[in-house]
Protein backbone atom coordinates (compact mmCIF):
# COMPACT_ATOMS: atom_id res chain seq x y z
CA UNK A 1 0.00 0.00 0.00
CA UNK A 2 1.37 3.27 -1.11
CA UNK A 3 2.61 5.76 1.63
CA UNK A 4 1.34 9.64 1.66
CA UNK A 5 3.60 11.64 4.08
CA UNK A 6 2.56 15.02 4.80
CA UNK A 7 5.38 16.87 6.56
CA UNK A 8 3.86 19.89 8.52
CA UNK A 9 5.58 23.50 9.67
CA UNK A 10 4.28 26.02 11.78
CA UNK A 11 1.60 28.10 11.10
CA UNK A 12 0.81 25.82 8.07
CA UNK A 13 -2.71 26.41 6.24
CA UNK A 14 -5.48 24.29 7.60
CA UNK A 15 -7.05 23.73 4.36
CA UNK A 16 -3.42 23.05 2.56
CA UNK A 17 -3.17 20.02 4.31
CA UNK A 18 -6.85 19.23 5.17
CA UNK A 19 -8.04 19.42 1.22
CA UNK A 20 -5.31 17.39 -0.21
CA UNK A 21 -5.73 14.76 2.96
CA UNK A 22 -9.48 14.44 2.39
CA UNK A 23 -8.70 13.74 -1.50
CA UNK A 24 -6.67 10.42 -0.08
CA UNK A 25 -8.74 9.64 2.77
CA UNK A 26 -12.03 9.75 0.43
CA UNK A 27 -9.75 7.27 -1.98
CA UNK A 28 -9.37 4.95 0.72
CA UNK A 29 -13.00 4.74 1.73
CA UNK A 30 -13.91 4.32 -1.85
CA UNK A 31 -11.38 1.34 -2.11
CA UNK A 32 -7.76 3.26 -3.47
CA UNK A 33 -5.83 2.29 -0.44
CA UNK A 34 -3.26 4.97 1.03
CA UNK A 35 -1.42 4.96 4.00
CA UNK A 36 -1.48 8.43 5.62
CA UNK A 37 1.35 9.74 8.05
CA UNK A 38 1.38 13.18 9.44
CA UNK A 39 5.53 14.45 10.22
CA UNK A 40 6.76 17.27 12.11
CA UNK A 41 9.97 18.20 13.32
CA UNK A 42 8.10 18.83 16.76
CA UNK A 43 5.62 16.66 18.44
CA UNK A 44 2.46 19.51 18.23
CA UNK A 45 1.96 21.86 15.45
CA UNK A 46 0.38 25.06 15.56
CA UNK A 47 -1.65 25.93 12.33
CA UNK A 48 -2.03 29.48 11.03
CA UNK A 49 -5.57 29.24 12.11
CA UNK A 50 -4.43 28.39 15.49
CA UNK A 51 -5.56 25.00 15.93
CA UNK A 52 -2.69 22.67 17.10
CA UNK A 53 -1.69 19.26 15.31
CA UNK A 54 -0.11 16.37 16.51
CA UNK A 55 2.32 14.55 14.42
CA UNK A 56 5.14 11.96 15.05
CA UNK A 57 9.09 12.75 14.79
CA UNK A 58 9.97 10.07 12.81
CA UNK A 59 10.11 9.52 9.46
CA UNK A 60 8.58 6.15 8.02
CA UNK A 61 10.32 4.02 5.43
CA UNK A 62 9.49 4.73 2.13
CA UNK A 63 9.53 3.99 -1.31
CA UNK A 64 9.14 4.61 -5.08
CA UNK A 65 5.85 4.38 -5.01
CA UNK A 66 5.49 6.73 -1.84
CA UNK A 67 4.54 10.28 -1.87
CA UNK A 68 5.75 13.07 0.60
CA UNK A 69 3.48 16.87 0.74
CA UNK A 70 4.64 19.79 1.99
CA UNK A 71 1.72 21.80 2.73
CA UNK A 72 2.31 25.64 2.51
CA UNK A 73 2.36 27.81 5.79
CA UNK A 74 0.93 31.54 6.70
CA UNK A 75 3.43 33.41 4.65
CA UNK A 76 2.48 36.99 3.38
CA UNK A 77 5.85 37.47 2.21
CA UNK A 78 9.06 34.78 3.23
CA UNK A 79 11.46 34.16 5.69
CA UNK A 80 14.98 34.20 5.21
CA UNK A 81 14.68 30.88 4.97
CA UNK A 82 12.21 27.45 4.63
CA UNK A 83 11.32 26.61 7.88
CA UNK A 84 12.65 23.05 7.73
CA UNK A 85 16.28 21.48 9.11
CA UNK A 86 19.03 20.25 7.00
CA UNK A 87 17.94 16.65 7.67
CA UNK A 88 14.18 17.46 6.92
CA UNK A 89 15.91 18.20 3.46
CA UNK A 90 18.13 15.24 3.30
CA UNK A 91 14.61 13.27 3.53
CA UNK A 92 13.12 14.89 0.79
CA UNK A 93 16.00 15.05 -1.66
CA UNK A 94 16.93 11.29 -1.10
CA UNK A 95 12.97 10.18 -1.46
CA UNK A 96 13.44 12.10 -4.68
CA UNK A 97 17.06 10.12 -5.52
CA UNK A 98 15.25 6.88 -5.19
CA UNK A 99 12.45 7.56 -7.32
CA UNK A 100 9.63 8.70 -5.27
CA UNK A 101 7.65 11.71 -5.34
CA UNK A 102 7.17 14.73 -3.79
CA UNK A 103 4.74 17.53 -3.62
CA UNK A 104 4.43 20.78 -2.34
CA UNK A 105 0.91 23.50 -1.97
CA UNK A 106 1.58 27.00 -1.87
CA UNK A 107 4.78 28.06 0.18
CA UNK A 108 5.60 24.91 0.74
CA UNK A 109 7.25 25.13 -2.61
CA UNK A 110 10.07 27.01 -0.39
CA UNK A 111 11.11 23.52 1.37
CA UNK A 112 11.61 21.80 -2.00
CA UNK A 113 13.87 24.55 -3.10
CA UNK A 114 15.48 24.52 0.03
CA UNK A 115 16.03 20.87 -0.89
CA UNK A 116 17.23 21.28 -3.96
CA UNK A 117 14.47 19.63 -5.39
CA UNK A 118 13.43 22.86 -7.87
CA UNK A 119 16.52 23.53 -9.70
CA UNK A 120 16.24 22.76 -13.37
CA UNK A 121 12.32 21.97 -12.95
CA UNK A 122 9.28 23.68 -13.97
CA UNK A 123 7.05 24.67 -10.40
CA UNK A 124 4.13 26.94 -9.78
CA UNK A 125 3.08 28.71 -6.25
CA UNK A 126 0.63 30.54 -5.34
CA UNK A 127 0.78 33.88 -6.90
CA UNK A 128 1.66 36.23 -3.61
CA UNK A 129 4.70 34.40 -3.81
CA UNK A 130 6.01 33.71 -7.49
CA UNK A 131 8.08 36.83 -7.63
CA UNK A 132 9.83 36.15 -4.40
CA UNK A 133 9.75 32.58 -5.10
CA UNK A 134 11.63 32.92 -8.16
CA UNK A 135 14.39 36.18 -7.49
CA UNK A 136 15.27 33.03 -4.08
CA UNK A 137 15.41 29.87 -6.86
CA UNK A 138 16.97 31.40 -10.21
CA UNK A 139 17.93 27.88 -11.56
CA UNK A 140 14.33 26.69 -11.32
CA UNK A 141 11.46 27.84 -14.09
CA UNK A 142 8.46 29.55 -11.82
CA UNK A 143 4.97 28.72 -14.22
CA UNK A 144 2.80 31.83 -13.64
CA UNK A 145 -1.49 31.28 -13.24
CA UNK A 146 -1.69 27.50 -13.04
CA UNK A 147 -2.93 25.55 -10.80
CA UNK A 148 -0.24 22.97 -10.15
CA UNK A 149 2.66 21.55 -12.34
CA UNK A 150 4.28 18.02 -12.27
CA UNK A 151 8.12 17.86 -13.41
CA UNK A 152 9.91 14.75 -12.86
CA UNK A 153 8.05 13.42 -9.42
CA UNK A 154 8.39 17.28 -8.18
CA UNK A 155 4.45 18.63 -8.35
CA UNK A 156 4.16 22.01 -7.16
CA UNK A 157 0.28 23.59 -6.78
CA UNK A 158 -0.58 26.89 -6.21
CA UNK A 159 -1.60 27.13 -2.68
CA UNK A 160 -5.03 26.69 -0.53
CA UNK A 161 -7.47 25.09 -2.33
CA UNK A 162 -5.01 24.37 -5.12
CA UNK A 163 -3.90 21.30 -3.08
CA UNK A 164 -7.14 19.88 -3.88
CA UNK A 165 -6.47 20.01 -7.53
CA UNK A 166 -3.15 18.66 -7.00
CA UNK A 167 -4.15 15.69 -4.95
CA UNK A 168 -7.13 14.39 -7.45
CA UNK A 169 -4.47 14.67 -10.25
CA UNK A 170 -2.14 12.20 -7.84
CA UNK A 171 -5.20 9.90 -7.86
CA UNK A 172 -5.70 9.74 -11.72
CA UNK A 173 -1.94 8.53 -11.90
CA UNK A 174 -1.92 6.52 -9.49
CA UNK A 175 -5.33 4.72 -9.41
CA UNK A 176 -6.68 5.79 -12.92
CA UNK A 177 -8.99 8.50 -13.74
CA UNK A 178 -12.18 7.37 -13.17
CA UNK A 179 -10.97 7.14 -9.51
CA UNK A 180 -10.38 10.80 -9.18
CA UNK A 181 -13.68 11.56 -10.82
CA UNK A 182 -15.55 9.19 -7.96
CA UNK A 183 -13.39 11.24 -4.92
CA UNK A 184 -14.43 14.99 -6.78
CA UNK A 185 -17.88 13.87 -6.77
CA UNK A 186 -17.53 12.03 -3.11
CA UNK A 187 -16.26 15.62 -2.16
CA UNK A 188 -18.46 17.65 -4.01
CA UNK A 189 -15.90 19.50 -5.72
CA UNK A 190 -15.40 20.18 -9.81
CA UNK A 191 -12.63 17.88 -10.80
CA UNK A 192 -10.54 20.64 -12.26
CA UNK A 193 -7.60 20.15 -14.69
CA UNK A 194 -5.30 22.65 -16.10
CA UNK A 195 -2.34 22.90 -18.12
CA UNK A 196 -0.24 19.86 -17.25
CA UNK A 197 0.39 16.20 -18.74
CA UNK A 198 -2.78 14.36 -18.10
CA UNK A 199 -4.72 17.26 -16.77
CA UNK A 200 -7.02 17.60 -19.53
CA UNK A 201 -8.49 14.05 -19.32
CA UNK A 202 -11.99 13.95 -20.61
CA UNK A 203 -13.26 11.77 -17.65
CA UNK A 204 -12.40 14.44 -16.08
CA UNK A 205 -12.90 17.50 -18.34
CA UNK A 206 -16.86 16.57 -18.45
CA UNK A 207 -17.21 16.29 -14.81
CA UNK A 208 -18.01 19.67 -13.65
CA UNK A 209 -21.53 19.63 -13.40
CA UNK A 210 -23.92 18.64 -10.56
CA UNK A 211 -26.38 16.17 -12.65
CA UNK A 212 -26.21 12.94 -10.75
CA UNK A 213 -28.17 11.12 -13.72
CA UNK A 214 -25.39 12.60 -15.79
CA UNK A 215 -22.48 11.52 -13.70
CA UNK A 216 -24.10 8.01 -12.55
CA UNK A 217 -24.41 7.33 -17.06
CA UNK A 218 -20.37 8.94 -17.33
CA UNK A 219 -19.41 6.35 -14.47
CA UNK A 220 -21.02 3.34 -17.13
CA UNK A 221 -19.14 4.42 -20.04
CA UNK A 222 -15.84 5.45 -18.14
CA UNK A 223 -15.98 1.30 -16.92
CA UNK A 224 -16.96 0.43 -20.35
CA UNK A 225 -16.05 2.72 -23.13
CA UNK A 226 -13.97 0.30 -25.03
CA UNK A 227 -17.47 -1.78 -25.22
CA UNK A 228 -20.53 -1.39 -27.43
CA UNK A 229 -22.76 0.67 -25.27
CA UNK A 230 -26.65 1.06 -27.34
CA UNK A 231 -27.92 4.04 -25.77
CA UNK A 232 -31.07 1.98 -24.72
CA UNK A 233 -29.19 0.06 -22.35
CA UNK A 234 -27.70 3.22 -21.14
CA UNK A 235 -31.20 4.58 -20.79
CA UNK A 236 -32.76 1.73 -19.17
CA UNK A 237 -29.80 1.07 -16.34
CA UNK A 238 -30.29 5.16 -15.83
CA UNK A 239 -33.91 4.50 -15.35
CA UNK A 240 -35.42 7.30 -17.98
CA UNK A 241 -36.33 7.35 -21.66
CA UNK A 242 -33.56 7.25 -24.14
CA UNK A 243 -34.58 10.83 -25.22
CA UNK A 244 -34.47 12.13 -21.59
CA UNK A 245 -31.19 10.78 -21.10
CA UNK A 246 -29.66 12.39 -24.60
CA UNK A 247 -30.98 15.69 -23.24
CA UNK A 248 -30.00 15.75 -19.75
CA UNK A 249 -26.66 14.06 -20.40
CA UNK A 250 -25.82 16.80 -23.58
CA UNK A 251 -26.82 19.71 -21.28
CA UNK A 252 -24.50 18.39 -18.28
CA UNK A 253 -21.47 17.32 -20.11
CA UNK A 254 -21.86 19.21 -23.90
CA UNK A 255 -21.50 15.80 -25.31
CA UNK A 256 -23.92 13.21 -25.95
CA UNK A 257 -23.59 9.18 -24.93
CA UNK A 258 -22.13 8.58 -27.80
CA UNK A 259 -19.74 11.24 -28.64
CA UNK A 260 -18.32 10.99 -25.24
CA UNK A 261 -17.48 7.43 -25.58
CA UNK A 262 -16.03 8.19 -28.70
CA UNK A 263 -13.73 11.10 -26.86
CA UNK A 264 -12.56 8.51 -24.38
CA UNK A 265 -11.80 6.08 -27.06
CA UNK A 266 -9.71 8.72 -29.05
CA UNK A 267 -7.96 9.92 -25.81
CA UNK A 268 -6.87 6.45 -25.08
CA UNK A 269 -5.64 5.78 -28.77
CA UNK A 270 -4.06 8.68 -28.74
CA UNK A 271 -1.68 7.54 -25.67
CA UNK A 272 -1.12 4.43 -27.16
CA UNK A 273 0.22 5.79 -30.17
CA UNK A 274 2.22 8.00 -28.88
CA UNK A 275 3.99 5.77 -26.81
CA UNK A 276 4.66 3.43 -29.77
CA UNK A 277 1.29 1.96 -30.70
CA UNK A 278 0.08 1.79 -34.50
CA UNK A 279 -2.88 3.26 -35.42
CA UNK A 280 -4.49 0.22 -36.33
CA UNK A 281 -3.17 -1.66 -32.91
CA UNK A 282 -4.76 1.47 -30.73
CA UNK A 283 -8.21 1.38 -32.74
CA UNK A 284 -8.34 -2.39 -31.59
CA UNK A 285 -7.89 -1.74 -28.08
CA UNK A 286 -9.85 0.79 -27.79
CA UNK A 287 -12.89 -1.03 -29.05
CA UNK A 288 -12.80 -0.25 -32.49
CA UNK A 289 -13.45 -3.28 -34.81
CA UNK A 290 -10.71 -1.61 -37.86
CA UNK A 291 -9.01 1.85 -37.72
CA UNK A 292 -11.52 3.67 -40.26
CA UNK A 293 -13.27 5.51 -37.58
CA UNK A 294 -10.31 5.85 -35.67
CA UNK A 295 -8.86 7.90 -38.21
CA UNK A 296 -11.57 9.56 -39.08
CA UNK A 297 -11.93 10.98 -35.21
CA UNK A 298 -8.69 11.69 -35.19
CA UNK A 299 -9.20 13.80 -38.46
CA UNK A 300 -12.36 15.20 -37.23
CA UNK A 301 -10.57 16.34 -33.62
Amino acid sequence: MPKVVFFLVPKLHLLDLAGPAQVFFTANDLGYQHDLYYVAEAAEIVTAQGVPVKAQLDWPDLGRDDLIVVPGWRSPRLSPSAPISAGTAEVLREHHATGGSVASVCSGADALGAAGLLDGRRYTTHHDLTDELAARYPKATMVRDVLYVMDDRVITSAGIASGIDLALHLVAVRCGVEAAARVARQMVVYARRNGEELQESAMLRHRGHLSDLAHRVQDVIDRQYTCRLPLTELARGAGVSERTLTRIFTTATGLTPLRYQQVLRLERAEHLIGHGATVESAARAVGFEDARMLRRLRARD
